[in-house]
């Protein structure tokens, strides 16, 4: 069976990005890993407040705050991937501008991010934030050196996915796949 345009270029992308599996974390697991990532904050002592990365780092930092009764948060907004309609393309890193930062040091905040992956977003934003504390949900081999804590460490090769990234809808059983000629 022919590949349709959209199949081949979603193939080309893959080949040239340097994720070759997906892992998929679900809102529970987010949210338990979330919880996971505040107990061991909470044993740390008070927080000032937390700066959550953006995007990434909004929703995390959302349930951190909630767990640990912090109402002070603010951003670091940082662009860096990609937003195309075409999944694979924003799996490469491009470059990095800082849109929004803070004052100061950093001295006494949560700094808080979903993931830390290549470490190009966490070396800037601890050149710019050098006295916060980075906690991250994930980390992979390369970014974790940045990073003070995180919750579960994912291979370098591996794409994450994101509650937020998933569009749910029906996936036609096995099966029945075979039976409209659709094998794949």
């Amino acid at each position: 069976m022919a590949k349709t345009a959209d199949q081949a270029s979603d193939d080309q992308a893959r080949d040239e990005s340097p994720y070759k599996d997906d892992i998929i974390i679900s809102w529970p697991e987010l949210h338990r890993d979330a919880r996971y990532l505040s107990e061991t904050l909470h044993a740390m002592g008070g927080w000032k407040g937390i700066i959550a990365i953006t995007r990434g780092g909004l929703v995390p930092a959302a349930l951190v705050a909630r767990e640990l009764d912090i109402r002070l948060i603010d951003t670091v907004c940082i662009t860096s991937y990609g937003s195309s309609q075409i999944a694979a393309s924003e799996k490469i890193q491009g470059e990095l501008q800082v849109v929004k930062s803070v004052e100061g040091d950093g001295a006494g905040f949560l700094l808080v991010d979903d993931l830390v992956d290549t470490g190009r977003t966490a070396q800037i934003v601890r050149a710019m934030l050098p006295k916060a504390y980075f906690a991250t949900l994930y980390a992979k081999p390369a970014g974790r050196p940045f990073v003070d804590t995180f919750v579960k460490e994912f291979k370098q090769s591996k794409w994450i996915y994101f509650p937020w990234d998933i569009d749910y809808q029906f996936s036609t059983p096995i099966k029945d796949r075979a039976k409209n000629g659709n094998g794949s």
